[in-house]
């Protein structure tokens, strides 16, 4: 007897393409796999209530008291530059009260070529904040590939993508090695061949306070803070590097923490003036907005965004 279609009858239709080939037409145009490839779409969380309430700054690991309208402004000045820039803006709308650190959304997704990976942050200070960008995401119709689970803790800001083919992963205060373990692993799964786990040293909070990928070839680095490896990978692919050379400027105004909106423009904090003419001489263009003010909540550009869609490089 014949098979009806849903049982794999003549008239049954496989489904051949692969879930990078489905992606835009069954998801929408997302995805990452670079940190200096065109960007097109990002997800901000507008400082809110949660950030009137907070009396002991250090405790909520904040590296100042911060005075929240300003902080508002001084986001929504972000947003401002972003949309100048063609960059499509989407908000994560709610979080819970006692979770001011909710504007560092970097840190709470990664995403993929082929969707996100939603984080599980270290701290109990921001633990729950991940469950809000899962549904931020979701509203907007972004695949999340995993979450990570078990006694894992990753934030996104320990990953650095340089192309399709290559990331740089590190461990430390913030991702333990289960946590990378996970995520190299999936990253493994979607395709990327090469994963350079590093280690970060006593101190540093992220990897995106150690590196940044500006250009096709070029790079900033921290002397005696950006791991080896990473710097003996990218030398070997024929990068340029900008070295920092003064770190008081570097620690207050974060010149390191800023968004490539395209290979060689970049979109960094006010302030930062010597290595901006760093970046200028190395043929960067750059415009900066004044975030000072949330520099003071311990984190700049890069780590209040989270990317959703990048041109491949």
């Amino acid at each position: 007897m014949a098979l009806t279609a849903a049982y794999g009858g003549a008239k049954w239709s496989e489904r051949s393409a692969t879930f990078r080939d489905d992606l835009v037409g069954t998801w929408g145009d997302w995805g990452v796999s670079s940190e200096c490839g065109t960007l097109h779409a990002v997800l901000l969380r507008r400082p809110g209530e949660e950030l009137d309430g907070v009396v002991d700054f250090d405790a909520a690991q904040m590296r100042a008291d911060v005075l929240p309208e300003v902080a508002r402004q001084q986001h929504d000045a972000l947003a401002a530059a972003y949309r100048a820039h063609g960059v499509s803006v989407h908000y994560v709308d709610r979080t819970r009260v006692d979770k001011p650190n909710a504007v560092f959304i970097r840190d709470l997704m990664l995403m993929t070529p082929e969707g996100a990976i939603v984080t599980r942050p270290a701290s109990t200070v921001r633990a729950g904040e991940e469950r809000f960008v899962a549904e931020a995401l979701a509203c907007l119709g972004v695949p999340m590939l995993m979450t990570v689970h078990g006694g894992g803790t990753f934030e996104g800001a320990d990953v650095c993508w340089v192309d399709r083919d290559l990331c740089f992963l590190a461990e430390g205060l913030r991702t333990n090695r289960e946590g990378a373990d996970q995520v190299e692993r999936m990253l493994r799964e979607i395709g990327v061949r090469e994963v350079v786990r590093v280690g970060l040293p006593y101190g540093a909070m992220h990897l995106d306070g150690l590196l940044s990928v500006l250009d096709r070839d070029l790079a900033v680095v921290w002397p005696r803070r950006t791991p080896y490896a990473i710097v003996q990978t990218l030398a070997r692919r024929g990068f340029r590097l900008i070295e920092v050379e003064d770190e008081v400027e570097a620690q207050s105004c974060l010149p390191m923490n800023g968004v490539a909106l395209a290979p060689g423009v970049l979109l960094m904090p006010a302030g930062g003036n010597r290595l901006r003419a760093a970046y200028e001489a190395a043929g960067v263009v750059c415009h900066t907005v004044d975030v000072s003010e949330l520099i003071k909540a311990g984190g700049g550009i890069h780590c209040m965004t989270g990317f959703l869609k990048r041109d491949d490089l």
